[in-house]
């Protein structure tokens, strides 16, 4: 059964007669050269001497005219026997029918092969591939010389992987071959990432309109790739219609029904499908078949007589007689140009010559399905073959018993036909069947065209599915000449590939392979093209510039040899070395009338507290360690403890004497002596000694257990800045933390109050004024310091602090120590015991208040009484 015609004759169809078979037009050459293959291949094997040397094969040949109905009726005809279909009936004589070769394609063969299967009569096809037919549950009897198409769709999947294409169309065929190959095909490049921009069916009736929609949806369409799943026949009003469209640009990607078709590939037509790429079964060559293709009799049958007719546009109309006049001419006269001469024009003589026809018939440099012809008839030959050599008492039947060539059942032949095993002649192929089916083998063909404008159908690789996974491929990309004659591979993708730094971003509504490249996030690499997310680095590590590699964050701590830690080491270096050397001047001046005011004891502690507190500065800088964290906020804390309970020890004298001092003047003549004795024993020396003592070690107790339970320890910082790792301490509680320094700001705000209540004494030297303002400048620092040191990240929070730390001292250290330097270096007249006196003042102004530490003195029993100094 062959598809010599392409289609069925329109007839006007009615209810009101009895229904007649249609006749069949638009012949197919190609089609005809199978049919010939077949006849050539039965007179090869009957002239063998091997294979059925006791047997000849006959045939029948049915035109299934590319139509399901016709292939069902010429289906019917084969198991009746005669033109009148009866079902279940053999009504035919003569020798039994062994096998079906055909029907041609796909939707033919399942719908034959349906019905052979109710009888289990073996069907062998040529060309029908369509993966629906793999099921022995439905057609237990098919079996095919091609493969599958499921090896196809995968094969035609890994070729669009192969070349990155991830944007392609489809077009199939509307029919069983078309649908399920391009479903296998869509099913396999999902999988693996590939989107489809379209997907179109292709008319099995003529529709002009649907034609042009689908050429109006390739242009519109950005895909470059259109894959094609369709017979020559159902694609060439496509192919005519892109023409007349001039669609260029695009690579078609052929199955093996049109990818050596003739009916496609005419002349003329390279702009539009030039460099289009194929698989085409396995080729062979049939040594002999074009020498019988071309010795053909054009009356031999009607088939022939309207191929010779269709060749070569003439009309045979002389019946079979004139075949006997022509050889008996022939053999007389040899006239054959009298006999031209004596034929009217318009009629065939049946001595034109094939072999000047450059026609697809007999074009044998591609045999292919031609081949896979070759191949079915020969696989019922050898199961013939097997079938009529079977040993009496070792068949495979009941009893071991064989079967009767001339007298055999379908399905004893079907048993012969599933264990076959043989070599074709002249190419040695080994053809066995694996449930019905051989193995997927495909040549990589590219259509190459010449500068005659004929086509090359050039093998630039090859597709076996037995193969590994990894090595089924093997394409030479250097061979190919795409569209246009270009040698560069075409690109197509709805989207270009995401660099490594970026991210797909899906478009809503739009395949996968349509999205956006979008920057990856600070701290987020992609190293990879098309990565779908982006990977976040490590904890140390942070994203470089163009985000698709992770490095190691910055280090940053306020080190010791930086210029700003330098700057720094030299102001603590400096704040430290004026203080002692206010210590010495102090020492060197103690026994002064200003040195004697000033408790020495005190006077010193101060200096050292303020001496720590200038030195611990030092202690924030570098890279921080569990001693260094410790100590440097306990120093500061202990520091400032020790410093302030100092201050507000002389303030507290100071307070209480402008307290006193008030209270006399404003008593009566009498009263102010025992007013002023009792100011004066209220806080002694030794007391505020004890003051300064236990304010501190309250610090200290509280910053032992601070050190015990949690203490400050290094920490990385990677929260506060996305790029680098700040190396800091860690407070260990910031309740603890809390406690210790609010502690100090008490003592702080006692001091200041105590200062400030006394600073309207007058004196000389008014040391109550210079620790309100040194109180006052230590305030307004730590103050500033809050926002400034919220506002601040990394090492430049610790030189705020370091700041912070030393202009509270200086303010400190200046304010008290300035003004009493001044007058024992510069001003010594001032340092008189006379002047450390109050000063008198008018009856009706207020008591002016004296320095905190100078001598404020009162008769008492003839005995002089210094306010701050008194000795026992």
């Amino acid at each position: 059964m062959f598809p010599v015609h392409s289609r069925l004759v329109s007839t006007d169809s009615n209810t009101s007669s009895v229904p007649t078979s249609s006749g069949c037009e638009g012949f197919n050459f190609r089609t005809f050269r199978w049919t010939q293959t077949m006849l050539f291949a039965i007179n090869e094997i009957n002239s063998r001497d091997d294979l059925l040397p006791d047997t000849d094969l006959g045939y029948v040949i049915y035109d299934s005219c590319f139509t399901i109905s016709k292939a069902v009726e010429g289906t019917l005809t084969y198991l009746t026997g005669q033109d009148e279909a009866v079902p279940n009936y053999r009504c035919g004589t003569g020798a039994p029918l062994a096998a079906l070769v055909g029907a041609g394609g796909s939707d033919l063969s399942i719908a034959t092969a349906r019905i052979l299967g109710l009888y289990y009569f073996p069907q062998v096809s040529y060309s029908s591939s369509c993966t629906v037919l793999e099921s022995k549950f439905q057609f237990p009897t098919f079996l095919r010389t091609i493969p599958s198409d499921v090896h196809q769709s995968q094969a035609m999947a890994q070729l669009v992987l192969h070349f990155g294409w991830t944007w392609v169309g489809t077009i199939a065929a509307d029919d069983d071959y078309g649908k399920y190959g391009i479903k296998s095909f869509r099913e396999e490049v999902e999988d693996a990432g590939v989107c489809i921009s379209f997907s179109e069916t292709l008319p099995k009736v003529s529709s002009p309109e649907a034609i042009l929609r689908i050429v109006e949806t390739v242009k519109q369409s950005t895909a470059n790739i259109i894959v094609v799943f369709s017979s020559d026949v159902d694609l060439s009003p496509l192919v005519d219609e892109l023409l007349r469209h001039n669609v260029t640009n695009r690579t078609w990607i052929a199955s093996e029904a049109w990818v050596t078709s003739a009916r496609i590939a005419r002349p003329g037509i390279h702009s539009v499908l030039g460099g289009t790429l194929g698989f085409g079964i396995r080729r062979g060559v049939i040594p002999g078949l074009q020498e019988y293709l071309l010795d053909i009799d054009p009356y031999q049958d009607p088939l022939t007589e309207e191929f010779w007719e269709t060749a070569f546009s003439c009309t045979l109309d002389y019946g079979r007689a004139m075949r006997s006049v022509t050889m008996r001419e022939a053999a007389a006269l040899n006239t054959s140009n009298s006999r031209s001469a004596a034929v009217p024009n318009g009629l065939c003589t049946g001595k034109e010559l094939l072999a000047l026809l450059n026609n697809t018939y007999s074009d044998v440099s591609q045999l292919r399905l031609t081949y896979s012809v070759y191949k079915a008839v020969y696989t019922v030959a050898h199961a013939l073959h097997n079938l009529e050599y079977c040993k009496p008492g070792e068949g495979p039947f009941e009893k071991n018993s064989c079967a009767n060539i001339s007298n055999f059942e379908p399905w004893q032949l079907m048993y012969y036909l599933k264990n076959l095993r043989f070599n074709v002649p002249h190419t040695g192929e080994t053809i066995f069947f694996n449930d019905g089916e051989v193995l997927g083998e495909y040549d990589i063909i590219n259509w190459q065209w010449n500068l005659d404008g004929s086509i090359t159908y050039a093998q630039i690789g090859h597709y076996n599915s037995s193969a590994p996974l990894g090595a089924r491929l093997t394409i030479d990309n250097g061979s190919i000449i795409w569209n246009n004659n270009v040698l560069e591979t075409p690109r197509s993708v709805c989207s270009e590939s995401c660099q490594p730094g970026t991210r797909k971003g899906i478009r809503q509504g739009e395949p996968v392979c349509c999205f956006d490249c979008i920057p990856c996030a600070d701290g987020e690499i992609s190293n990879q093209t098309d990565a779908r997310e982006c990977i976040q680095c490590s904890e140390d590590y942070w994203s470089n510039a163009n985000r698709d590699t992770c490095v190691p964050k910055t280090i940053e701590f306020l080190d010791f040899g930086e210029p700003l830690g330098i700057t720094l080491i030299v102001i603590s270096a400096f704040g430290a070395l004026v203080t002692i050397a206010f210590a010495v001047v102090f020492l060197l001046h103690v026994n002064t009338p200003l040195g004697k005011a000033n408790d020495p004891a005190l006077t010193l502690t101060l200096l050292l507290s303020l001496v720590v507190t200038f030195l611990c500065s030092i202690v924030f800088l570098g890279e921080p360690q569990h001693w260094s964290c410790m100590t440097s906020q306990v120093a500061l804390a202990l520091g400032f403890a020790l410093c302030l309970s100092s201050l507000m020890g002389k303030s507290a004298v100071l307070m209480l004497r402008a307290r006193a001092l008030k209270a006399a003047k404003s008593a009566k003549s009498g009263e102010p002596k025992a007013n002023a004795d009792d100011g004066e024993d209220a806080l002694r020396p030794a007391h505020q000694r004890a003051v300064v003592a236990v304010c501190t070690l309250i610090q200290v107790i509280a910053c032992t257990v601070w050190l015990i339970l949690l203490p400050p320890h290094p920490v990385k910082n990677t929260a506060a800045q996305n790029i680098k790792i700040i190396l800091e301490c860690d407070e260990g509680s910031i309740v603890f933390i809390c406690c210790i320094f609010a502690y100090d700001i008490l003592l702080a705000l006692l001091a200041f109050v105590f200062a400030f209540v006394a600073r309207k004494l007058e004196d000389h030297f008014s040391e109550a004024k210079c620790i309100t303002f040194g109180m006052l400048v230590f305030f307004i620092v730590w103050i500033s310091f809050v926002p400034a040191y919220l506002s601040t990240r990394g090492k430049f929070m610790v030189a705020v602090q370091i700041f912070a730390i030393l202009a509270s001292s200086f303010g400190l250290l200046f304010c008290i120590f300035l003004p009493k330097s001044y007058v024992f270096l510069v001003k010594p007249d001032r340092n008189a015991e006379e002047l450390m006196r109050p000063r008198p003042k008018p009856r009706d102004s207020t008591a002016t208040g004296t320095s905190a530490s100078a001598s404020f003195a009162t008769d008492v029993n003839g005995t002089t009484v210094s306010t701050v100094s008194v000795d026992d």
